[in-house]
């Protein structure tokens, strides 16, 4: 692994972890219909390390929300054993209960795993999913501004969110922009339609981390390599902080027409490379 490899991975993971164009399903073009051979080969500890940069990324934007989650957790727990529970509960107690509920799903699409990886080798699906992303892109635009934040939001919203979230495993579908649509859809303000799709990628990077974690440690790691690969992750870091602040002013102004149409014209141009390589 090359310093200037180590930036450019660097820079495309914060990029696509949060920009709502789907990292997996550029990647699936890249491999498939442009040739770019070993695209997806990145070093497994590696991998995981750039992940959790652009954790770190979250961690930052909104570190306010997770002081106070990790405080209310354990005084939700003084409470319930006190049986002292506040009615209602306080905002980060809930925001907690809302986390869970919509990171619930995910675990009903663990068993289908290598069904929905695999759809990464069809374009056509590849293709129709990036275009379905731009359409739920588009109509976030539109959906009539609501109000709910974690004060307000049910346990079904958080639910129908999470579905989103599970759905958007699936090649093509962008996590954050399928997310933060759903939650536009279901009455969320606008603000914290953002704030909560990001607070939901916390456990879902770390599951994912954990779960890729015993093959990067069963890998030969290169450990004369892992100072390079602390500059990717400090780079993955840092541009996954600057999108977080991009997607918080875009989704604010509901100005997600400019990436609903880069996902309609690189699904189109992935018909069209399927069409014409035939």
């Amino acid at each position: 692994m090359t310093l200037p490899s180590s930036v450019l991975l660097g820079v495309i993971q914060g990029v696509t972890e949060f920009l709502p164009v789907s990292s997996s399903g550029h990647l699936a073009i890249a491999e498939h219909l442009l040739n770019v051979s070993n695209v997806g080969q990145v070093p497994p500890f590696f991998d995981v390390l750039l992940h959790m940069g652009t954790l770190v990324a979250v961690f930052v934007a909104y570190w306010e929300d997770i002081r106070d989650m990790f405080l209310e957790f354990f005084c939700g727990i003084s409470d319930l054993t006190h049986g002292t529970t506040p009615t209602p509960a306080p905002p980060a107690r809930r925001m907690i209960l809302l986390i869970i509920v919509g990171t619930l799903p995910l675990f009903a699409v663990l068993g289908f795993k290598d069904t929905i990886e695999g759809l990464g080798d069809n374009m056509y699906f590849v293709a129709a999913a990036l275009l379905v992303t731009g359409c739920l892109l588009f109509a976030s635009d539109h959906v009539r501004r609501g109000r709910k934040t974690e004060k307000s939001a049910t346990m079904l919203d958080a639910l129908l969110v999470g579905v989103g979230q599970a759905l958007a495993t699936c090649p093509g579908i962008s996590r954050s922009g399928t997310t933060i649509t759903a939650g536009c859809f279901v009455g969320f303000d606008r603000k914290f339609a953002v704030r909560y799709s990001f607070l939901m990628s916390i456990p879902a990077i770390l599951g994912a981390n954990i779960l890729s974690l015993k093959d990067a440690l069963e890998a030969n790691i290169l450990w004369t390599e892992v100072p390079v690969y602390l500059v990717g992750v400090a780079v993955s870091a840092a541009v996954g902080y600057a999108c977080i602040r991009l997607i918080k002013l875009v989704a604010d102004k509901g100005k997600f027409g400019c990436f609903a149409y880069y996902c309609w014209l690189a699904g189109i141009v992935t018909l069209a490379l399927i069409l014409t390589q035939k």
